[in-house]
């Protein structure tokens, strides 16, 4: 019997955890060999009183050692089930582990195994899967998870904890979206959202070819999950605004259709190899991109520079940006006020992602005040941005010639909306 004891790591160990194993004999765990494990704070005779079998994993593995000159690493394959009582869910897993060589070793392998096989990198472990049988419950939208950053942090490793921390969500949400949950999809692109900014913050250090295929694949990515998002959100105002009045059940139905077209493109985008690819290569980049290794002197600097200087400067410069801009909001175009949207958004990430690193009572007081504000002035342009969305998403609801009871279901809806952007623009 071997005795293994895993520690879930924190998105600053995105695709490791600790991990200790033991033989031990007999059936049942050997509390005395998980001593100096990550159990040692929580270990009591009332815990080992306690201990019982929730679930079981039984799986078939094939361990396939691979080796290329100084790189070894252990290619392991396990296909079987997680049981608990009658319930049961099907296991296909394939687990790369680097027992010597380079990590970009590693995320090689991957990629080329991603060319040939359908593999979707995944953090749902089998004990995840095991007690959500266990309590019956479905797997739930993932929102963002904080960033834990020190003030003794340098710009390189602030930047991978937070790009782990937005990574980590993506894929969380990803398995969910097959199912067309609206949420899952909602944090999805806020994951991706909200790793472009991380991009954004650091940009000065980032000047390599490769990081800029990388914002431009999640760019890509953002323009397959924004329809149904914007679906999603215009059929709610629809609903609202048509509460009482006819027509309703046409105008929804030919909504829920284009809805479901452009799920089924949020689902295939996924499904997708570049968007697989995309995934591992993000996770690539974090960890050995081609930016962690520049040799250049000024992005080296840029890189090994204070967190708290780049969170200062960064905070300081986009608030002067954004304060500049917004003194002529009424003159903006709705280009430019999305815009200036995007651009709050950014602060109010920035604010969050340096939380830690600005630590005590007043600053966390402050920096309340200031994400509060943020989320207003975000919200109020958001509002904007729909009334422009919501206008082209109407266009679309009178598309039939003719006379017959459903044109003239959708000539009401788009006057209802029409009355409703008015009144919004009043607001």
């Amino acid at each position: 019997r071997l005795q293994t004891v895993k520690q879930e790591g924190e998105c600053a160990a995105l695709l490791s955890r600790n991990e200790w194993e033991r033989p031990i004999r007999g059936d049942h765990p050997d509390l005395d060999a998980a001593r100096d494990t990550g159990l040692k704070p929580i270990l009591t005779k009332k815990l080992a009183r306690k201990l019982k079998p929730m679930f079981e994993t039984s799986v078939r593995r094939t361990i396939y050692p691979m080796r290329d000159g100084q790189t070894e690493i252990e290619l392991t394959l396990d296909e079987g089930k997680v049981v608990a009582g009658r319930k049961a869910s099907p296991l296909h897993e394939v687990e790369l582990e680097l027992k010597s060589g380079a990590p970009i070793d590693l995320f090689k392998l991957a990629r080329q195994l991603g060319q040939d096989v359908p593999i979707q990198l995944s953090l749902r472990t089998k004990s995840e899967r095991g007690y959500a049988l266990v309590d019956g419950k479905p797997f739930e939208p993932v929102k963002a998870l904080p960033v834990v950053l020190t003030r003794d942090y340098a710009a390189d490793a602030s930047l991978q904890a937070i790009a782990r921390a937005c990574l980590h969500q993506l894929i969380a949400n990803q398995p969910l979206i097959r199912v067309g949950k609206p949420e899952a999809l909602h944090q999805m692109r806020v994951a991706v959202r909200r790793l472009r900014a991380a991009l954004s913050l650091f940009s000065a250090m980032l000047t390599d070819t490769q990081s800029q295929e990388l914002k431009s694949q999640l760019r890509w990515l953002t323009s397959e999950l924004t329809p149904a998002r914007e679906l999603d959100v215009f059929i709610g105002r629809v609903t609202e605004l048509m509460a009482d009045k006819p027509g309703l059940a046409t105008v929804l139905q030919d909504l829920r259709q284009r809805r479901g077209q452009a799920y089924a493109r949020v689902r295939s985008a996924c499904n997708s190899f570049r968007s697989r690819d995309l995934v591992l290569s993000t996770a690539a980049w974090i960890e050995v991109g081609d930016w962690t290794r520049n040799s250049d002197e000024d992005a080296r600097a840029l890189r090994q520079r204070s967190v708290v200087e780049a969170a200062d400067d960064e905070l300081q410069r986009r608030a002067k940006k954004i304060r500049k801009h917004g003194k002529h909001l009424d003159k903006l175009s709705p280009r430019r006020r999305h815009k200036l949207r995007l651009q709050t958004k950014k602060l109010r990430y920035a604010a969050e992602f340096f939380a830690a690193v600005f630590p005590g009572r007043k600053a966390s007081k402050k920096r309340e005040i200031f994400v509060a504000t943020l989320e207003k002035l975000q919200d109020a342009l958001g509002e904007l941005n729909d009334i422009t969305v919501h206008e082209d998403l109407s266009a679309g609801l009178v598309h039939h010639n003719g006379n017959d009871d459903r044109s003239t279901d959708r000539a009401r809806a788009r006057k209802a909306l029409a009355a409703g952007r008015r009144a919004g623009f009043v607001a």
